[in-house]
């Protein structure tokens, strides 16, 4: 960092910190485990050297060249500019994609089979994959609260 190492970071540093840990992480320069760990630090850091000690072992620059701009200095514009910076939301969890996938997959298969069972019986039969709106209301709820969460970080 070129601050000294005592004034406090901000938002946007915490946030270019975590892009260049993820960017780390891609290049396989950190484990899973480790980036969960440097990355909860960078989120908790309070001052520039806090960020700096997560960089101690890793390369100053990755080998991917380096964008034309950073997230701390297109902040800087925007609010010079009058403009508020708004932070994009956080990206969809896979493993609630995973779950909504299958809950959907298991609803579609009943359906079609209620379906055929029904056009081949003499007398109405009732609609027993109605169920699997039960767990699919707390898949729901679930989903919202986990993005309402991700959010608000």
């Amino acid at each position: 960092m070129t601050h000294a190492p005592e004034l406090r970071a901000g938002d946007a540093d915490r946030q270019a910190a975590a892009d260049r840990l993820r960017a780390a992480h891609d290049e396989g320069r950190l484990d899973l485990a480790e980036y969960d760990r440097r990355l909860a630090e960078a989120y908790a850091a309070v001052t520039y050297a806090d960020l700096d000690r997560l960089f101690t072992d890793l390369p100053a620059r990755s080998s991917s060249p380096a964008p034309a701009y950073s997230v701390a200095s297109a902040a800087g514009v925007a609010r010079a500019a009058g403009a508020s910076v708004a932070r994009s939301p956080a990206r969809f969890p896979l493993a609630l994609t995973i779950l909504w996938t299958a809950w959907a997959s298991v609803v579609a298969i009943n359906v079609t089979v209620w379906l055929l069972v029904s056009l081949a019986a003499d007398e109405s039969v009732h609609f027993w994959p109605m169920w699997f709106a039960v767990p699919g209301v707390a898949l729901g709820i679930g989903t919202a609260i986990t993005v309402r969460v991700r959010n608000s970080r």
